[in-house]
Protein backbone atom coordinates (compact mmCIF):
# COMPACT_ATOMS: atom_id res chain seq x y z
CA UNK A 1 0.00 0.00 0.00
CA UNK A 2 1.22 3.64 -0.96
CA UNK A 3 3.12 5.17 1.88
CA UNK A 4 0.85 8.30 1.24
CA UNK A 5 -2.07 6.42 2.16
CA UNK A 6 -0.63 5.36 5.63
CA UNK A 7 0.25 8.73 6.54
CA UNK A 8 -2.71 10.28 5.02
CA UNK A 9 -5.00 12.00 8.25
CA UNK A 10 -8.49 11.15 8.50
CA UNK A 11 -10.79 13.35 6.70
CA UNK A 12 -12.48 16.61 9.24
CA UNK A 13 -16.10 15.20 8.55
CA UNK A 14 -14.95 11.55 9.68
CA UNK A 15 -13.13 11.71 12.65
CA UNK A 16 -16.24 12.12 14.87
CA UNK A 17 -17.99 9.56 13.32
CA UNK A 18 -15.60 7.13 13.67
CA UNK A 19 -14.60 7.90 17.23
CA UNK A 20 -18.50 7.46 18.04
CA UNK A 21 -19.35 4.50 15.97
CA UNK A 22 -16.53 2.52 17.56
CA UNK A 23 -18.43 3.52 20.86
CA UNK A 24 -20.92 1.30 22.87
CA UNK A 25 -23.75 3.31 21.70
CA UNK A 26 -23.08 5.96 19.07
CA UNK A 27 -24.11 9.50 20.18
CA UNK A 28 -26.39 10.78 17.31
CA UNK A 29 -27.41 13.67 19.24
CA UNK A 30 -23.28 15.13 19.61
CA UNK A 31 -22.67 14.46 15.43
CA UNK A 32 -25.72 15.77 14.44
CA UNK A 33 -25.52 19.14 16.25
CA UNK A 34 -21.84 19.10 14.45
CA UNK A 35 -22.85 18.60 11.06
CA UNK A 36 -25.69 20.74 11.39
CA UNK A 37 -23.70 23.55 12.11
CA UNK A 38 -21.01 23.20 9.03
CA UNK A 39 -22.24 25.89 6.35
CA UNK A 40 -19.86 23.86 3.43
CA UNK A 41 -21.16 20.84 4.68
CA UNK A 42 -24.91 21.67 4.41
CA UNK A 43 -24.19 23.11 0.78
CA UNK A 44 -22.49 20.53 -0.68
CA UNK A 45 -25.17 17.55 0.80
CA UNK A 46 -28.10 19.32 -0.17
CA UNK A 47 -26.77 20.59 -4.06
CA UNK A 48 -25.55 17.52 -4.98
CA UNK A 49 -28.85 15.24 -3.37
CA UNK A 50 -31.50 18.48 -4.90
CA UNK A 51 -30.40 17.84 -7.98
CA UNK A 52 -31.16 13.82 -7.78
CA UNK A 53 -34.04 14.43 -6.52
CA UNK A 54 -35.36 16.40 -8.83
CA UNK A 55 -33.76 13.92 -11.81
CA UNK A 56 -35.66 11.70 -10.02
CA UNK A 57 -39.17 12.96 -10.21
CA UNK A 58 -38.56 14.07 -13.99
CA UNK A 59 -37.74 10.59 -15.09
CA UNK A 60 -40.60 8.61 -13.52
CA UNK A 61 -42.72 11.00 -15.46
CA UNK A 62 -41.19 8.61 -18.80
CA UNK A 63 -43.01 5.66 -17.18
CA UNK A 64 -46.60 5.03 -18.20
CA UNK A 65 -47.98 4.74 -14.72
CA UNK A 66 -44.62 5.24 -12.29
CA UNK A 67 -46.75 4.49 -8.96
CA UNK A 68 -48.40 0.60 -10.26
CA UNK A 69 -44.77 0.05 -11.14
CA UNK A 70 -43.63 0.92 -7.68
CA UNK A 71 -46.02 -1.67 -6.40
CA UNK A 72 -44.95 -3.91 -8.86
CA UNK A 73 -41.57 -3.77 -7.79
CA UNK A 74 -42.10 -3.85 -3.59
CA UNK A 75 -44.52 -7.10 -4.93
CA UNK A 76 -42.20 -8.85 -6.31
CA UNK A 77 -39.45 -8.17 -3.32
CA UNK A 78 -42.03 -9.33 -0.51
CA UNK A 79 -43.09 -12.08 -2.44
CA UNK A 80 -39.11 -13.33 -2.75
CA UNK A 81 -38.75 -12.62 1.07
CA UNK A 82 -42.12 -14.80 2.08
CA UNK A 83 -40.25 -17.35 0.01
CA UNK A 84 -36.62 -16.63 0.20
CA UNK A 85 -35.65 -20.56 1.32
CA UNK A 86 -37.21 -21.75 -2.05
CA UNK A 87 -35.93 -18.93 -4.42
CA UNK A 88 -32.27 -18.98 -2.54
CA UNK A 89 -32.00 -23.06 -3.15
CA UNK A 90 -32.96 -22.07 -6.85
CA UNK A 91 -30.46 -19.58 -6.89
CA UNK A 92 -27.53 -21.79 -5.56
CA UNK A 93 -28.62 -24.93 -8.24
CA UNK A 94 -28.48 -22.12 -11.02
CA UNK A 95 -25.19 -20.54 -10.23
CA UNK A 96 -23.50 -24.08 -9.82
CA UNK A 97 -24.79 -25.16 -13.41
CA UNK A 98 -23.31 -22.44 -14.68
CA UNK A 99 -19.74 -23.35 -12.78
CA UNK A 100 -19.71 -21.21 -9.88
CA UNK A 101 -19.03 -21.68 -6.49
CA UNK A 102 -21.92 -20.63 -3.59
CA UNK A 103 -20.42 -19.53 -0.02
CA UNK A 104 -23.22 -19.08 3.06
CA UNK A 105 -21.85 -16.88 5.56
CA UNK A 106 -23.64 -15.94 8.78
CA UNK A 107 -21.97 -12.79 9.89
CA UNK A 108 -18.82 -10.54 8.74
CA UNK A 109 -16.31 -12.36 10.09
CA UNK A 110 -17.48 -15.65 8.52
CA UNK A 111 -17.74 -13.38 5.17
CA UNK A 112 -14.00 -12.38 5.56
CA UNK A 113 -13.20 -15.77 6.26
CA UNK A 114 -14.39 -16.91 3.52
CA UNK A 115 -13.09 -14.42 1.47
CA UNK A 116 -9.83 -14.87 2.46
CA UNK A 117 -9.50 -18.49 2.08
CA UNK A 118 -10.70 -18.13 -1.38
CA UNK A 119 -7.60 -15.61 -2.10
CA UNK A 120 -5.12 -17.72 0.09
CA UNK A 121 -6.10 -20.60 -1.76
CA UNK A 122 -5.96 -19.19 -5.20
CA UNK A 123 -2.32 -17.30 -4.37
CA UNK A 124 -3.86 -13.52 -5.08
CA UNK A 125 -2.12 -10.49 -3.85
CA UNK A 126 -3.56 -7.79 -5.55
CA UNK A 127 -7.31 -6.96 -4.97
CA UNK A 128 -9.41 -4.47 -7.49
CA UNK A 129 -12.86 -4.15 -6.07
CA UNK A 130 -15.87 -2.50 -7.11
CA UNK A 131 -18.44 -0.25 -5.46
CA UNK A 132 -20.44 -2.50 -2.75
CA UNK A 133 -22.34 -1.39 0.28
CA UNK A 134 -22.16 -4.74 1.77
CA UNK A 135 -18.78 -4.87 1.74
CA UNK A 136 -18.68 -1.47 3.84
CA UNK A 137 -20.77 -3.06 6.35
CA UNK A 138 -18.69 -5.35 7.20
CA UNK A 139 -15.28 -3.35 6.92
CA UNK A 140 -14.29 -6.05 3.59
CA UNK A 141 -11.23 -3.74 2.52
CA UNK A 142 -9.79 -3.12 5.58
CA UNK A 143 -9.43 -7.19 6.43
CA UNK A 144 -8.04 -8.09 2.73
CA UNK A 145 -5.72 -5.42 3.58
CA UNK A 146 -4.61 -6.47 7.06
CA UNK A 147 -3.85 -9.92 5.26
CA UNK A 148 -1.42 -8.33 3.31
CA UNK A 149 -3.57 -8.35 0.30
CA UNK A 150 -3.16 -4.88 -2.41
CA UNK A 151 -6.68 -3.85 -2.24
CA UNK A 152 -8.29 -0.76 -4.13
CA UNK A 153 -11.53 1.05 -5.04
CA UNK A 154 -11.89 1.13 -8.45
CA UNK A 155 -15.48 3.32 -8.11
CA UNK A 156 -14.34 6.98 -8.20
CA UNK A 157 -16.41 7.92 -5.45
CA UNK A 158 -14.82 5.08 -3.14
CA UNK A 159 -11.10 5.35 -4.29
CA UNK A 160 -11.68 9.20 -2.96
CA UNK A 161 -13.33 7.69 0.21
CA UNK A 162 -10.18 5.09 0.34
CA UNK A 163 -7.45 7.40 0.19
CA UNK A 164 -8.86 9.74 2.31
CA UNK A 165 -9.59 7.51 4.74
CA UNK A 166 -12.83 8.52 5.25
CA UNK A 167 -16.87 6.66 4.82
CA UNK A 168 -18.98 6.99 2.33
CA UNK A 169 -22.23 9.57 3.34
CA UNK A 170 -24.42 8.40 0.76
CA UNK A 171 -25.75 5.13 -1.06
CA UNK A 172 -24.93 6.22 -4.48
CA UNK A 173 -22.75 8.87 -4.68
CA UNK A 174 -20.33 8.16 -1.66
CA UNK A 175 -18.01 11.51 -1.45
CA UNK A 176 -21.73 13.48 -1.68
CA UNK A 177 -20.03 15.09 1.17
CA UNK A 178 -17.02 16.70 -0.40
CA UNK A 179 -16.52 19.49 -2.79
CA UNK A 180 -14.37 19.86 -5.65
CA UNK A 181 -11.64 21.78 -4.04
CA UNK A 182 -11.41 19.40 -1.13
CA UNK A 183 -10.69 16.71 -3.77
CA UNK A 184 -8.69 18.51 -5.79
CA UNK A 185 -6.39 19.45 -2.73
CA UNK A 186 -6.40 15.60 -2.07
CA UNK A 187 -5.25 14.26 -5.34
CA UNK A 188 -2.61 16.87 -4.63
CA UNK A 189 -1.29 15.56 -2.06
CA UNK A 190 -1.48 12.10 -2.35
CA UNK A 191 -0.11 11.75 -6.09
CA UNK A 192 2.19 14.70 -5.35
CA UNK A 193 0.61 16.92 -7.92
CA UNK A 194 0.11 20.35 -8.82
CA UNK A 195 -3.03 21.64 -7.37
CA UNK A 196 -5.42 21.04 -10.22
CA UNK A 197 -9.61 21.59 -9.49
CA UNK A 198 -10.61 20.66 -13.16
CA UNK A 199 -12.83 18.35 -13.26
CA UNK A 200 -11.41 16.28 -16.00
CA UNK A 201 -7.89 16.42 -14.96
CA UNK A 202 -8.63 15.12 -11.80
CA UNK A 203 -10.62 11.97 -13.50
CA UNK A 204 -7.81 11.64 -16.14
CA UNK A 205 -5.06 11.49 -12.63
CA UNK A 206 -7.42 8.62 -11.17
CA UNK A 207 -7.84 6.49 -14.43
CA UNK A 208 -4.28 6.79 -14.80
CA UNK A 209 -3.63 5.44 -11.86
CA UNK A 210 -6.53 2.84 -11.73
CA UNK A 211 -5.73 0.99 -15.19
CA UNK A 212 -2.40 0.08 -13.81
CA UNK A 213 -4.51 -1.45 -11.05
CA UNK A 214 -6.59 -3.61 -13.17
CA UNK A 215 -3.87 -4.63 -15.84
CA UNK A 216 -2.06 -6.28 -12.87
CA UNK A 217 -4.79 -7.45 -10.21
CA UNK A 218 -5.38 -11.22 -9.74
CA UNK A 219 -8.70 -10.82 -7.58
CA UNK A 220 -11.66 -8.88 -8.25
CA UNK A 221 -14.64 -8.27 -5.68
CA UNK A 222 -18.18 -7.05 -6.89
CA UNK A 223 -21.30 -6.71 -5.08
CA UNK A 224 -24.67 -7.42 -6.45
CA UNK A 225 -28.11 -5.10 -7.19
CA UNK A 226 -29.91 -8.00 -8.06
CA UNK A 227 -29.75 -11.81 -7.87
CA UNK A 228 -31.79 -13.80 -10.46
CA UNK A 229 -32.96 -17.30 -8.98
CA UNK A 230 -34.27 -18.26 -12.18
CA UNK A 231 -30.50 -18.15 -14.06
CA UNK A 232 -28.20 -18.13 -11.76
CA UNK A 233 -26.67 -14.71 -12.37
CA UNK A 234 -26.07 -11.48 -10.62
CA UNK A 235 -26.95 -8.16 -11.58
CA UNK A 236 -24.75 -4.95 -11.26
CA UNK A 237 -25.08 -1.25 -12.10
CA UNK A 238 -22.34 1.25 -12.45
CA UNK A 239 -21.94 4.34 -14.75
CA UNK A 240 -18.06 4.39 -15.16
CA UNK A 241 -17.19 0.58 -16.84
CA UNK A 242 -14.61 -0.07 -12.83
CA UNK A 243 -17.28 -2.36 -12.27
CA UNK A 244 -16.83 -4.49 -15.89
CA UNK A 245 -13.34 -4.63 -15.85
CA UNK A 246 -13.53 -5.60 -12.21
CA UNK A 247 -15.42 -8.51 -13.53
CA UNK A 248 -13.81 -9.18 -16.94
CA UNK A 249 -10.04 -8.67 -15.72
CA UNK A 250 -8.70 -10.68 -12.89
CA UNK A 251 -8.57 -14.58 -12.89
CA UNK A 252 -10.54 -15.11 -9.59
CA UNK A 253 -13.73 -12.98 -9.04
CA UNK A 254 -15.76 -12.98 -5.84
CA UNK A 255 -19.13 -11.23 -5.55
CA UNK A 256 -20.01 -10.84 -1.88
CA UNK A 257 -24.53 -9.75 -1.84
CA UNK A 258 -26.86 -10.11 0.91
CA UNK A 259 -29.07 -12.49 0.95
CA UNK A 260 -32.30 -10.52 0.42
CA UNK A 261 -31.15 -9.26 -3.12
CA UNK A 262 -32.68 -12.26 -4.96
CA UNK A 263 -35.76 -12.05 -7.44
CA UNK A 264 -37.19 -14.71 -9.04
CA UNK A 265 -36.95 -14.38 -12.67
CA UNK A 266 -35.21 -12.37 -15.72
CA UNK A 267 -38.44 -10.21 -16.28
CA UNK A 268 -38.68 -9.02 -12.73
CA UNK A 269 -35.03 -7.86 -12.88
CA UNK A 270 -36.48 -5.43 -16.05
CA UNK A 271 -39.15 -3.85 -13.78
CA UNK A 272 -36.54 -3.28 -11.00
CA UNK A 273 -33.83 -2.36 -13.58
CA UNK A 274 -36.35 0.53 -14.88
CA UNK A 275 -36.85 1.87 -11.28
CA UNK A 276 -33.35 1.38 -9.60
CA UNK A 277 -31.44 4.46 -11.96
CA UNK A 278 -34.62 6.70 -12.08
CA UNK A 279 -34.83 6.29 -8.38
CA UNK A 280 -30.95 6.98 -7.68
CA UNK A 281 -29.53 9.26 -10.10
CA UNK A 282 -32.76 10.83 -12.31
CA UNK A 283 -31.14 8.18 -15.36
CA UNK A 284 -33.69 6.27 -17.52
CA UNK A 285 -31.31 3.47 -16.99
CA UNK A 286 -27.38 3.42 -16.22
CA UNK A 287 -24.87 3.55 -19.02
CA UNK A 288 -23.54 -0.01 -17.62
CA UNK A 289 -25.46 -2.93 -16.69
CA UNK A 290 -23.39 -6.23 -15.97
CA UNK A 291 -25.20 -9.50 -15.65
CA UNK A 292 -22.95 -12.34 -14.76
CA UNK A 293 -22.76 -15.89 -12.92
CA UNK A 294 -19.99 -18.29 -13.59
CA UNK A 295 -16.30 -18.88 -14.77
CA UNK A 296 -15.20 -17.67 -18.54
CA UNK A 297 -16.12 -20.55 -20.96
CA UNK A 298 -14.36 -22.52 -23.21
CA UNK A 299 -13.68 -19.86 -25.96
CA UNK A 300 -14.46 -16.75 -24.43
CA UNK A 301 -11.23 -14.55 -24.37
CA UNK A 302 -12.07 -12.94 -20.77
CA UNK A 303 -13.35 -13.29 -17.52
CA UNK A 304 -12.59 -15.11 -14.82
CA UNK A 305 -11.16 -18.60 -14.00
CA UNK A 306 -13.19 -18.92 -11.14
CA UNK A 307 -16.52 -17.35 -10.05
CA UNK A 308 -17.30 -17.35 -6.38
CA UNK A 309 -20.79 -16.20 -5.11
CA UNK A 310 -20.89 -15.16 -0.98
CA UNK A 311 -24.00 -14.88 0.17
CA UNK A 312 -24.51 -12.70 3.50
CA UNK A 313 -26.81 -13.14 6.48
CA UNK A 314 -25.33 -10.46 8.95
CA UNK A 315 -28.69 -10.19 11.02
CA UNK A 316 -31.09 -10.22 7.98
CA UNK A 317 -32.63 -13.59 8.89
CA UNK A 318 -33.71 -11.86 12.76
CA UNK A 319 -35.48 -9.31 10.55
CA UNK A 320 -36.86 -12.02 8.07
CA UNK A 321 -38.52 -13.53 11.13
CA UNK A 322 -40.37 -10.82 12.32
CA UNK A 323 -43.24 -10.55 9.54
CA UNK A 324 -43.72 -6.54 11.33
CA UNK A 325 -40.60 -5.49 9.80
CA UNK A 326 -39.46 -8.09 6.99
CA UNK A 327 -40.72 -5.54 4.39
CA UNK A 328 -37.51 -3.17 5.02
CA UNK A 329 -35.50 -5.76 3.55
CA UNK A 330 -36.94 -4.93 0.06
CA UNK A 331 -34.71 -2.09 0.03
CA UNK A 332 -32.42 -2.04 -3.14
CA UNK A 333 -30.05 0.90 -2.03
CA UNK A 334 -31.07 3.42 -4.15
CA UNK A 335 -30.18 6.35 -2.21
CA UNK A 336 -34.28 7.95 -3.16
CA UNK A 337 -35.13 8.07 0.37
CA UNK A 338 -31.70 10.07 1.58
CA UNK A 339 -32.14 12.73 -0.82
CA UNK A 340 -35.60 13.33 -0.49
CA UNK A 341 -35.32 13.43 3.81
CA UNK A 342 -34.87 16.95 4.68
CA UNK A 343 -33.14 15.58 7.88
CA UNK A 344 -30.59 13.64 5.25
CA UNK A 345 -30.25 17.20 3.86
CA UNK A 346 -29.01 19.21 6.60
CA UNK A 347 -26.74 16.47 8.63
CA UNK A 348 -25.35 14.50 5.96
CA UNK A 349 -25.01 10.65 5.96
CA UNK A 350 -21.92 10.67 8.64
CA UNK A 351 -24.13 11.64 11.32
CA UNK A 352 -26.09 8.54 10.83
CA UNK A 353 -23.34 6.30 12.35
CA UNK A 354 -23.59 3.68 9.81
CA UNK A 355 -22.77 2.84 6.19
CA UNK A 356 -26.50 2.70 5.53
CA UNK A 357 -27.68 6.54 6.24
CA UNK A 358 -30.71 8.47 5.79
CA UNK A 359 -34.52 7.20 6.14
CA UNK A 360 -34.02 3.56 5.50
CA UNK A 361 -30.50 3.48 7.84
CA UNK A 362 -32.43 4.92 10.51
CA UNK A 363 -34.85 2.07 10.34
CA UNK A 364 -32.17 -0.76 9.01
CA UNK A 365 -29.18 0.31 11.33
CA UNK A 366 -31.03 -0.36 14.53
CA UNK A 367 -32.73 -3.75 13.23
CA UNK A 368 -29.18 -4.86 12.11
CA UNK A 369 -27.21 -4.01 15.16
CA UNK A 370 -29.27 -3.39 18.43
CA UNK A 371 -31.99 -0.89 18.82
CA UNK A 372 -30.57 -0.04 22.50
CA UNK A 373 -27.09 0.75 20.57
CA UNK A 374 -28.55 3.11 18.09
CA UNK A 375 -32.04 4.19 19.83
CA UNK A 376 -32.02 8.20 18.72
CA UNK A 377 -31.81 6.82 14.63
CA UNK A 378 -35.66 6.31 14.85
CA UNK A 379 -36.21 10.27 16.11
CA UNK A 380 -34.11 11.53 13.23
CA UNK A 381 -37.29 12.05 11.43
CA UNK A 382 -39.99 14.82 10.53
CA UNK A 383 -42.03 11.83 9.48
CA UNK A 384 -43.28 13.98 6.71
CA UNK A 385 -43.67 10.81 4.07
CA UNK A 386 -40.96 12.06 1.49
CA UNK A 387 -38.81 8.64 1.51
CA UNK A 388 -42.13 6.76 1.58
CA UNK A 389 -43.47 8.67 -1.49
CA UNK A 390 -39.72 8.32 -2.93
CA UNK A 391 -39.35 4.48 -2.39
CA UNK A 392 -39.35 2.55 -5.85
CA UNK A 393 -40.31 -0.48 -3.51
CA UNK A 394 -43.15 0.86 -1.36
CA UNK A 395 -40.75 0.34 1.76
CA UNK A 396 -43.34 2.34 4.57
CA UNK A 397 -40.36 4.11 6.58
CA UNK A 398 -42.66 6.77 8.66
CA UNK A 399 -44.42 3.63 9.60
CA UNK A 400 -41.41 1.52 10.96
CA UNK A 401 -40.00 4.74 12.36
CA UNK A 402 -43.10 5.04 14.67
CA UNK A 403 -42.99 0.66 15.34
CA UNK A 404 -39.07 1.61 16.43
CA UNK A 405 -40.09 4.78 18.67
CA UNK A 406 -42.86 2.42 20.43
CA UNK A 407 -40.17 -0.80 20.65
CA UNK A 408 -38.06 1.88 22.58
CA UNK A 409 -40.77 2.70 25.13
CA UNK A 410 -41.94 -0.61 25.57
CA UNK A 411 -38.26 -2.42 25.81
CA UNK A 412 -37.58 0.94 27.82
CA UNK A 413 -34.66 1.84 26.26
CA UNK A 414 -35.35 5.81 26.35
CA UNK A 415 -34.54 7.64 29.99
CA UNK A 416 -36.90 8.08 32.92
CA UNK A 417 -36.79 11.53 32.56
CA UNK A 418 -37.72 11.61 29.10
CA UNK A 419 -40.47 8.92 30.10
CA UNK A 420 -41.82 11.48 32.57
CA UNK A 421 -42.17 14.21 29.94
CA UNK A 422 -43.94 12.32 27.62
CA UNK A 423 -45.95 10.89 30.41
CA UNK A 424 -46.96 14.16 31.98
CA UNK A 425 -47.45 15.33 28.10
CA UNK A 426 -49.92 12.46 27.33
CA UNK A 427 -52.15 13.19 30.51
CA UNK A 428 -51.98 17.15 30.15
CA UNK A 429 -53.97 16.70 26.13
CA UNK A 430 -56.65 15.46 28.35
CA UNK A 431 -57.96 18.47 29.69
CA UNK A 432 -57.62 21.38 27.23
CA UNK A 433 -57.83 24.28 29.44
CA UNK A 434 -55.04 23.04 31.54
CA UNK A 435 -53.02 22.14 27.85
CA UNK A 436 -54.44 25.89 26.38
CA UNK A 437 -52.49 27.42 29.77
CA UNK A 438 -49.66 25.24 29.76
CA UNK A 439 -49.26 26.88 25.90
CA UNK A 440 -49.75 30.47 27.07
CA UNK A 441 -47.54 30.25 29.66
CA UNK A 442 -45.50 28.73 26.82
CA UNK A 443 -46.06 31.45 24.69
CA UNK A 444 -45.57 34.46 27.31
CA UNK A 445 -42.27 32.85 28.51
CA UNK A 446 -41.13 32.54 24.72
CA UNK A 447 -41.79 36.16 23.82
CA UNK A 448 -40.02 37.46 26.51
CA UNK A 449 -37.24 35.72 25.39
CA UNK A 450 -37.55 36.70 22.02
CA UNK A 451 -36.95 40.57 23.50
CA UNK A 452 -33.85 39.97 24.54
CA UNK A 453 -32.35 39.66 20.44
CA UNK A 454 -34.75 41.49 18.29
CA UNK A 455 -37.60 39.18 17.63
CA UNK A 456 -35.08 35.96 17.67
CA UNK A 457 -35.41 33.02 20.65
CA UNK A 458 -31.99 31.79 20.64
CA UNK A 459 -31.71 29.25 23.60
CA UNK A 460 -34.38 27.59 25.60
CA UNK A 461 -34.47 25.52 28.72
CA UNK A 462 -32.35 22.26 28.80
CA UNK A 463 -35.57 20.04 28.16
CA UNK A 464 -36.20 22.02 24.83
CA UNK A 465 -32.48 23.14 23.93
CA UNK A 466 -32.22 21.04 21.15
CA UNK A 467 -34.64 23.29 19.05
CA UNK A 468 -32.31 26.19 19.15
CA UNK A 469 -28.75 24.25 19.08
CA UNK A 470 -28.05 24.97 15.50
CA UNK A 471 -31.11 27.65 14.48
CA UNK A 472 -32.60 30.48 16.25
CA UNK A 473 -36.73 30.53 16.50
CA UNK A 474 -39.09 33.50 15.52
CA UNK A 475 -40.99 35.15 18.20
CA UNK A 476 -44.46 33.56 18.43
CA UNK A 477 -47.41 35.53 16.87
CA UNK A 478 -49.22 37.93 18.99
CA UNK A 479 -52.34 35.79 17.61
CA UNK A 480 -52.36 31.50 17.86
CA UNK A 481 -53.98 29.99 14.97
CA UNK A 482 -56.74 29.11 16.99
CA UNK A 483 -57.68 32.46 18.10
CA UNK A 484 -57.32 33.31 14.55
CA UNK A 485 -59.56 30.17 13.34
CA UNK A 486 -62.40 31.21 16.29
CA UNK A 487 -62.23 34.66 15.14
CA UNK A 488 -62.89 33.71 11.45
CA UNK A 489 -65.49 31.55 12.45
CA UNK A 490 -67.20 34.56 14.36
CA UNK A 491 -67.08 37.06 11.71
CA UNK A 492 -68.67 34.30 9.02
CA UNK A 493 -71.49 33.39 11.34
Amino acid sequence: MSDTLVNQPLDENTEQFLEEAASSKFDFHTVSVKAAGDERLKNAVGTAVLRQYVGRQQRLLDLPDSDALRKLAGDIKQHTLDHLDYYLDRLVDNVTKNGGQVHFARDGAEAKQIILKIANDAHCTRCIKSKTMVSEEINLAHALEVAGMDVVETDLGEFIVQISHDKPSHLVAPIVHKDRASIAKLFSEYFNTPYNDDPYALTMQARKYLRDKFRKSDFGMTGGNFLVAETGVVACVENEGNQRQSVTTPRILVSLVGIEKVIPRMTDLAVMLKLLARSATGQPITIYTNIFGGPRAPGEKDGPEEFHLVLIDNGRTEILKDPEYRETLRCIRCGACLNACPIYRKIGGHAYGSVYPGPIGALITPLFQGLEKFKDLPQASSLCGACYEACPVKINIPKHLINLRRDIVNQHINGPIERAVYRFWAWSIQFPVLYQLIGKVQAIDLRRRAKRNNGWIRDLPKIASGWTQVRDMPEPAKHSFHARWRERSRLTK
